[in-house]
Formats: C-alpha cells, structure tokens, sequence
C-alpha cells in the first residue's frame, strides 16, 4: 500500500514542479498501473484516506486538496463504511458550492452521494439525482464521454430498482452501442451496462421467452468476457455468476 501510494505522490509533484496539468498525473491514486483496472474495495478505502492525509493541508479551493477529498468519500464507500462516506460527501457539496468550483466536479461529487445513497437505500433520493447527472452529463461533455455513459449506467440502475424495466431497457438500448463504439467490449463499464440490460429484460414481470433467451445470452457473453478481464474473484464476476444462474432457471422453468 505504501508503494501504490508513494508512485501517486511522485508523479503528482512532479507534475507540480514542471508545471504540468496535473490531472492526468491523478490515475495511479485510482487505476492500477499493471492490470489498468481501478482499485475498489478495502484497497482504494485506503489510499482514499492515505491521500486525503497527503492534501488536506492545502488551500480549500486547491484541486488536489478537492479531489483527495472527493477520493476519500468515494473509497469509504467503497470499503463499506457508508455513513462516514456520506458525511465526507455531503461536505465536499458544500465545500464546492463555496469555492464555486466547475461543473464538472459538481457533477461528480453528486454522483457518489447517489451512489452512497443507493448503498443504504434511500433509492428515490439516489434515483433523482443521478437523472438530473445524467442530463447535466450530456449537456456538458456529451454521449460519447466516459463520465456520460457512467452517468446513464447509474441512472439505469436506479430505474431498475424502481421497477422502471421498460426505461432501463429504453436507456440501455440507446447507450451500449455507443460503450461499446467507444469503450470497447472488455471495458467493466460496458460489461455492467450488458449485466443492467439482461436483469431488466430478465427481472419484469412482463418478459416473454425471447427477452429470457437474449438475456441469458447477453449475461453469459459478459460472463465470459468479464472473468477474462478481471478475474473470477473480482466482485462484479462473482455477482455475475449468480445472476446468469438465476436467468438460466428463468428460462428453465419458462421453457418447462
């Protein structure tokens, strides 16, 4: 952990020194430098703090100091600690609104209190605030972004939690084409974008034979893909195997 933290350290100051933008300079507090995908869980709990503790000591409206602070109540998160990370989120809220700080970091600020708030399920508030994300996103960077598509993949998630199967479906059909144009087919972000359309097709009420095939198809090609990319231990492929297996008995039981 010391080592993930100190190679950070190094090319943000670097940066720094040489007067460079600092923000591509960000990604080893975020994404692993060898298997490039980004940290979760425990790990990045722990380096959100470890940056946090690297930054704090700047002016309030330093953008490293801001983006430590965005990176510490994402990682608490993360790490499962979600009332803490709610109250370090709530704060930056504020803490941006006073600095009037870009729209941009706004955006992503709310987008991880939806997210918390999705975590302890306070799902109308989480619901509401990532589709007003979603439509700042494309107004500010368009459909193409990565930002954009995160923004419709939570906005879906939050349908689908709703029971809103015929949105998710909707948004879903509108936006994968376009993740995987630009993205690519391994990206996780695509390969959750797959996983939020074949629940929806598979979990209404209303779906017939076809929708249960195309979403056991779906699921068990993001399946395969996903155990390649990041590994079967990672818990996204673990959820996925649970909800191919659910899809599967669907479509047992339907075909029986």
């Amino acid at each position: 952990m010391s080592c993930l933290a100190e190679q950070a350290k190094v090319l943000v100051a670097e940066a720094e020194e040489n007067n460079l933008d600092v923000e591509p300079r960000w990604t080893p507090w975020l994404t692993c430098g060898l298997c490039e995908q980004n940290y979760h869980g425990v790990v990045y709990g722990a380096l959100g703090w470890t940056c946090w503790k690297t930054y704090v000591g700047r002016p309030e409206a330093n953008w490293t100091r801001i983006n430590s602070m965005i990176m510490l109540g994402a990682g608490l998160s993360d790490a499962k600690h979600f009332l803490d990370a709610l109250s370090v989120q709530e704060a930056e809220l504020s803490m941006l609104l006073r600095v009037g700080a870009a729209e941009e970091m706004m955006l992503n600020v709310q987008t991880n209190i939806s997210n918390t708030y999705a975590k302890i399920q306070r799902l109308e508030s989480a619901l509401l605030i990532r589709r007003d994300v979603y439509s700042g996103r494309l107004k500010l960077t368009g459909e193409e972004h990565l930002h954009t598509l995160g923004a419709a993949y939570n906005y879906a998630v939050s349908l689908r939690q709703s029971s809103r199967y015929k949105e998710v479906k909707a948004l879903m059909r509108k936006t994968m084409p376009v993740a995987r144009r630009v993205l690519g087919e391994s990206h996780e972000l695509t390969l959750r974008m797959r996983k939020s359309y074949a629940l929806a097709l598979h979990e209404d009420a209303g779906t017939t034979l076809g929708d249960l095939c195309e979403a056991v198809t779906t699921l068990e090609d993001t399946d395969r893909i996903a155990r390649r990319v990041l590994g079967a231990a990672h818990p996204n492929v673990e959820d996925l195997g649970i909800r191919l297996r659910d899809a599967r008995a669907a479509l047992r039981a339907r075909e029986a």
